[in-house]
């Protein structure tokens, strides 16, 4: 299954990182900045209970990067959902089968 996490905050990368770890998705993650940059040198780096693991997952600065995915977890904040809708039809085999 292809998933993509749109958002690499706490909450998207958090997730990312478990889905990753867990190995069972084609996993993909949208990210920005120097955020981008230190997940594509160094992967997705989770602290938990005390313990480190680290997640190689592929990470683009677009959708359009990815190609269609089976799901795709819109982790970002309220204010930003709305200016992402354009930017994540491309993960959609057609856009109408994007669902709220």
């Amino acid at each position: 299954m292809k998933i993509t996490i749109f958002g690499a905050g706490a909450i998207g990368g958090y997730l990312a990182a478990k889905l990753a770890i867990a190995g069972r998705t084609d996993l993909s993650i949208v990210a920005r900045g120097a955020h981008l940059e230190a997940i594509r040198a160094n992967g997705l780096r989770l602290i938990e209970d005390g313990q480190e693991s680290v997640a190689p997952v592929r990470a683009a600065a677009s959708a359009e990067d990815l190609g269609v995915q089976d799901t795709v977890v819109l982790a970002l904040k309220a204010h930003s959902l709305n200016p992402a809708l354009d930017q994540i039809a491309p993960n959609a085999t057609r856009v109408g089968e994007m669902q709220a």
